[in-house]
């Protein structure tokens, strides 16, 4: 019965290989920055096989999960499930394996990416298409940017694509950004006015949307072509204004009181912090990093945890409104991580390295913990339907 649950939504397999990715892949990342692992990574750096794998592997894991059973709820259509499923999760870790087997490897963790992100668009994309989503078109775009961007790193590791590798590293945390920014936009509101507890109208500024996403591609082809150019930085100021707006009229006492709902406004916050950062760096010494790990660690992660938490109990047939206590622990961790990682340097930068082990060690601890509570849920079916069919 495992077996059959665990092939019958996106969500299960894919959000368990990515809290057991993001735990062994920060243990990786931890060996070669602290301990001299230096494996054999064909034509990148360690640097850059870290980013690559926050982004196309972990964060990756966490959208094609959600997106493969979002689609199927949006249109009424499957969208992958049994072998298919298992096809597209097979390809993403053959992927993840491969990267670090050295040269003779490289084509191989290619296939594998390549093959799940084209997998992964056809099966969200042939169901939008049928039945004439035309909304959810910016989905398959980013979908199909970050396809190129991951293309353009493997040929940048192969010496024939002179920036590739930095353009497929930071177009990947950026594209995973704006899908956040954007499916942000939609999902935050919905469930805060369904899930605080008392009515609520929440305001909705289509200005402000079409604004931040006329913005926000500037910002990111700036930071690809221009990096640490004063456009990026006057870009990032824009997009802080216009985001400080956004959430302002998100917020009601009662998120407060939901862990759920919290995480996914604080992810936010996160994100006007990287923006806030990256501004700065015009006029002041901050670390380029800083920003990009208070995008990654803050903003990513938390709203990563935040809807795969959400995801599989409304999945498994549990009430995301009385959600276990445990979840403000799991989002406490990712809270501390980003802390460590971003604020701990600016008071103290001797001790840069002992703050990336701690930051890790936070990481590391979280999944552990998601691993613990959730990886059951996302094994077994569901709990109003023990039965035999998709859960």
């Amino acid at each position: 019965m495992k077996h059959k649950a665990l092939w019958s939504r996106g969500f299960r397999p894919f959000f368990l290989g990515a809290a057991a990715h993001a735990i062994l892949a920060m243990l990786a990342w931890l060996a070669m920055y602290r301990h001299g692992w230096q494996p054999d990574l064909a034509g990148i750096t360690t640097l850059q096989w870290h980013a690559h794998e926050m982004s196309f592997g972990f964060a990756m894991a966490v959208i094609g999960g959600f997106l493969l059973t979002a689609a199927w709820n949006w249109t009424g259509l499957a969208t992958a499930s049994g072998a298919w499923l298992a096809l597209l999760f097979g390809a993403w870790v053959s992927a993840r394996l491969s990267m670090l087997g050295g040269p003779s490897w490289l084509w191989l963790a290619a296939a594998g990416d390549l093959t799940f992100m084209l997998g992964l668009i056809a099966a969200i994309g042939r169901p939008i298409l049928r039945v004439r989503q035309s909304r959810q078109l910016p989905v398959l775009i980013v979908l199909s940017l970050m396809t190129l961007a991951n293309l353009a790193f493997y040929l940048g590791a192969w010496g024939l694509l002179e920036h590739g590798a930095r353009w497929g590293v930071y177009g990947g945390l950026y594209l995973v950004l704006g899908m956040v920014l954007f499916m942000g936009a939609r999902v935050i509101p919905f469930f805060t006015e369904r899930g605080v507890g008392y009515e609520v109208r929440l305001k909705r500024q289509r200005w402000n949307d079409f604004a931040t996403f006329a913005l926000y591609p500037l910002f990111l082809v700036s930071e690809l072509l221009w990096p640490h150019h004063l456009s990026g930085a006057l870009l990032a100021a824009a997009l802080l204004t216009l985001n400080s707006i956004r959430v302002s009229g998100w917020h009601t006492l009662g998120i407060w009181q939901k862990p759920l709902l919290w995480g996914l406004f604080g992810a936010f916050l996160m994100i006007n912090l990287g923006f806030l950062l990256r501004a700065m760096t015009a006029v002041t010494a901050i670390p380029d990093f800083l920003p990009i790990h208070a995008f990654a660690v803050g903003g990513i992660g938390l709203v990563s945890v935040s809807m795969m938490a959400r995801v599989t109990l409304g999945h498994t047939g549990r009430n995301v409104h009385q959600a276990p206590p445990v979840i403000t622990l799991l989002l406490l961790g990712i809270v501390l991580a980003l802390i460590v990682r971003v604020f701990l340097p600016l008071v103290d930068a001797s001790h840069y390295g002992l703050w990336i082990t701690l930051s890790g060690g936070a990481w590391i601890l979280t999944f552990c913990l998601f691993l613990v509570v959730f990886a059951p849920m996302l094994l077994r079916p569901r709990v109003d339907d023990p039965g035999p069919g998709p859960g």
